[in-house]
């Protein structure tokens, strides 16, 4: 297995999910009950996403290609409004994610339960403030975006 420590939030398996991952984000929502079970599993999701989006863009530099916490958050935008359209908001509210730093908390939480890693570059402050949900996620530009695309 090749050496992992130079990677930005790759999820620790190659093939999917991490073997455990429930009773690991279970224990996690144990010592911080603020965001779903399901918040973690989207980042998951999300972290795929965004390396397929990424990796057209750039070379993976290892077996696991690594993004950015800002590169996760661009992602998590555009699978958000790809999953849950105007309701991206709504959904991730529910879940207790209100924020982009909220992402950030749930992606240090999985770090910190072995189910993700970091470099040591990496703060929860590439988290913080990168985008506003509202404007992000606001149902009336994701319709003037759908219908430009339609034109």
């Amino acid at each position: 297995m090749a050496d992992k420590t130079s990677e930005n939030f790759a999820a620790v398996h190659e093939d999917g999910l991490p073997r455990g991952y429930e009773a690991k984000i279970r224990r996690i929502i144990r010592r911080d009950p603020r965001y779903a079970y399901e918040a973690y599993l989207f980042v998951f999701d999300a972290l795929e996403y965004t390396q397929r989006m990424v990796i057209q863009t750039r070379r993976p530099q290892g077996p696991i290609f690594h993004v950015s916490g800002r590169e996760l958050l661009e992602g998590i935008r555009r699978m958000a409004i790809k999953q849950f359209g105007l309701m991206a908001k709504t959904v991730f509210e529910n879940w207790g994610v209100r924020c982009t730093e909220d992402f950030g908390r749930i992606v240090f939480n999985l770090v910190d339960g072995g189910l993700m890693r970091k470099t040591e570059s990496d703060t929860i402050e590439d988290f913080k403030d990168v985008y506003d949900f509202a404007a992000a996620f606001d149902g009336e530009a994701q319709q003037r975006r759908a219908w430009h695309l339609h034109e």
